[in-house]
């Protein structure tokens, strides 16, 4: 039987991009969200020292990595219990997300839920598997009948930018244990909180003490750090949890070769041990954000949540790919919201991911509009 994958979304945005590219004064593209600035000497130094690696690297990570881990998910993520065993380095988080349903064993007949308004990988993720996708606006919406498999979370959200609390958190993970639901939370933009009242350094985690009461049974929190150290290069990421269930996805992991290269684990040792370079970046991504969010208000655009993340989820009340044409029109690429499902049909994603020049030609170019 043919797998039957959605069409891959960034394709329908060539036309767009020509004409951004056709603009005198240059494109600015805001659209895919890939790093633009320079990754950190010190996460370059420890690949360059780890470049004589003539063996096989560990799938399960090295010790030293694990608990590196471990103590950042106390020091920064307020889960003071992450077991080392319970820690996996993987290859990007994407290739995670597109393949956990399938590691854990899931098929035909089983739901993967996931939010409504999501990155698609969650979506392409169920199909890989030949499960059954199921997005959802709340748990109430899923209703009565039988409880999904493996349940998506997205917090800080990609595209909206949305923070779930410690008390939904909580609902979720104790609907799902009543059910016997896996519960993966992609939490890939934790360390990127806008929010004035913030109760921590990070968005909060569902391996939270206050969510999970130091139980992680059943849980999974994915973790990438592509954005907060610009390693999108590297392909530097990992998940925690339930030990028992990173036990049955190592053993899957081995068997398939699904390994991190060692230059890699020690750069990710080394970026999570470094809380300076995280908040250098965030600073950069703060002032850039500002300027957009400033120029796109002052020109009448309404912005949804955004409380964290690399994006401004807006609209101007209209079609996405209407607003997505007249932008490029000024020479400026953007997501359409309906890249993340027909409730984004009248949003478009805007990135902070350009230079602090390009930002401020965007912000130029929406207030002469």
């Amino acid at each position: 039987m043919t797998l039957q994958l959605p069409d891959f979304p960034w394709d329908s945005l060539a036309a767009a991009k020509a004409r951004a590219q056709a603009h005198p004064d240059g494109i600015v593209d805001l659209s895919v969200g890939t790093p633009v600035d320079p990754t950190p000497p010190l996460l370059q130094d420890a690949l360059r020292a780890a470049a004589d690696a003539p063996g096989y690297p560990q799938t399960w990570g090295t010790p030293a990595l694990r608990e590196a881990v471990s103590g950042w998910f106390a020091r920064r993520r307020g889960a003071s219990g992450v077991d080392p065993d319970g820690v996996l380095p993987t290859v990007g988080s994407k290739e995670l997300v597109a393949w956990l349903p399938t590691l854990l064993g899931l098929g035909p007949g089983d739901q993967v839920a996931f939010p409504a308004v999501a990155y698609p990988t969650y979506d392409v993720g169920a199909r890989i598997a030949r499960a059954e996708p199921r997005p959802m606006t709340s748990l109430v919406g899923l209703g009565p009948g039988a409880a999904p498999k493996l349940l998506w979370l997205n917090t800080p959200s990609n595209p909206t930018g949305q923070v779930l609390g410690v008390e939904h958190l909580k609902k979720v993970v104790d609907w799902a244990r009543e059910r016997g639901v896996v519960v993966a939370s992609d939490e890939c933009y934790a360390e990127l909180d806008w929010r004035d009242d913030a109760d921590g350094p990070t968005t909060p985690s569902v391996l939270d003490d206050r969510v999970t009461g130091g139980d992680h049974r059943g849980l999974l929190a994915v973790y990438s750090l592509s954005k907060q150290s610009n390693l999108a290069g590297y392909r530097a990421a990992f998940l925690a949890g339930d030990p028992a269930l990173v036990g049955q996805l190592l053993e899957v992991r081995k068997h398939a070769g699904m390994i991190v290269p060692y230059p890699v684990q020690r750069v990710l040792e080394t970026a999570v041990g470094d809380d300076q370079h995280v908040a250098a970046q965030k600073t950069t991504y703060a002032r850039r954000r500002s300027v957009l969010l400033a120029a796109l208000r002052e020109s009448g655009w309404r912005i949804d949540h955004s409380e964290a993340g690399l994006y401004l989820w807006a609209t101007r009340g209209e079609p996405a790919r209407a607003t997505v044409d007249a932008l490029a029109e000024q020479g400026i690429l953007v997501a359409p919201g309906d890249f993340y499902g027909p409730t984004g049909a009248q949003h478009v994603r805007i990135a902070l991911t350009a230079t602090d020049e390009r930002i401020e030609a965007a912000a130029q170019r929406l207030r002469s509009a």
